[in-house]
């Protein structure tokens, strides 16, 4: 009676998550082209070429360079403005509001809205900076030299609100009587950060780097909205862009799925390893 209750639920799951996981493998073992019906048994060819193709190492690279500071930013900007959004003010609900508002607006509009802002002939980006005369002349923020730090600048401000409201619900549940001891100690709001609130949040910190890793690793719709049409796509060409362009640009089926299947390895034991290396913290999560 037990296996027929979750009967269901182990089919759901397979369906969705065991069977794409393994036709992915099958498939990176495949020279198919997207569309066509052709395909090859070639083993692992795909990995070899991918291993000795240029573009997946930069793309590797961009990748990691995308993740790592838009993680950390994300994270930097989430506690603080919880913890400042924790605080007793007048107009907190409202400023909860607008912090909240670059989460909820779809992908789409806020590329479109970043690219309005930082286009540099007419954007309001380079507007005040010519007015207040940091600079002489345009930057071109969507050229090959700033596109990352566009790129990054903009997933900070979409995603930080994430970090901001995980991090939050947990400071409105430690107990004020530790703050008031920690006073009474004589403790300053530094210490009481370190030694109250930080072993307070830090089972959801450790959620919350996990899933944000996780996510901005395989992000996909910021970077090829940002990057594509604006001249300078390849230098932010992650390893999920990299993928799709190699599945619906140049019809490789296989070596889409051998990207795919890397980027699930690689996520794979980034995840072991970070269990291990924070144990403590996974238990308390």
């Amino acid at each position: 009676m037990g296996l027929l209750g979750i009967g269901p639920a182990l089919v759901l799951i397979l369906a969705l998550t065991l069977y794409p996981v393994a036709y992915s493998i099958w498939l990176s073992l495949l020279e198919k082209h997207s569309f066509f019906p052709q395909e090859r048994f070639v083993g692992l060819e795909n990995y070899l070429y991918l291993w000795k193709d240029p573009e997946f190492w930069t793309s590797l690279w961009l990748g990691v360079v995308y993740s790592i500071w838009t993680i950390f930013f994300q994270i930097i900007l989430g506690v603080a403005a919880a913890l400042i959004l924790n605080e007793t003010f007048v107009g907190r609900g409202l400023v909860r509001g607008i912090v909240l508002f670059p989460y909820m607006i779809p992908t789409i509009v806020a590329v479109i809205l970043w690219k309005w802002l930082l286009n540099d002939t007419y954007g309001v980006m380079n507007y005040w900076l010519l007015a207040a005369g940091i600079v002489w002349d345009p930057i071109s923020w969507l050229g090959a030299d700033h596109i990352m730090l566009s790129v990054i600048v903009i997933s900070i401000w979409q995603f930080f609100p994430f970090v901001l409201l995980s991090i939050l619900a947990r400071l409105q549940t430690i107990p004020p009587e530790l703050y008031e001891a920690a006073k009474v100690d004589g403790a300053s709001a530094f210490r009481r950060f370190l030694h109250v609130t930080l072993p307070q949040i830090r089972g959801i910190l450790f959620v919350v780097i996990l899933l944000r890793s996780i996510w901005m690793f395989t992000k996909f719709d910021t970077v090829w909205l940002m990057g594509e049409g604006a001249g300078a796509g390849r230098f932010i060409r992650t390893l999920p862009v990299y993928a799709y362009m190699r599945t619906l640009t140049y019809y490789q089926a296989g070596l889409g799925a051998a990207l795919a299947v890397i980027m699930f390895a690689i996520l794979v034991v980034c995840t072991v390893i970070y269990f291990r290396m924070f144990r403590e913290e996974a238990d308390i999560g």
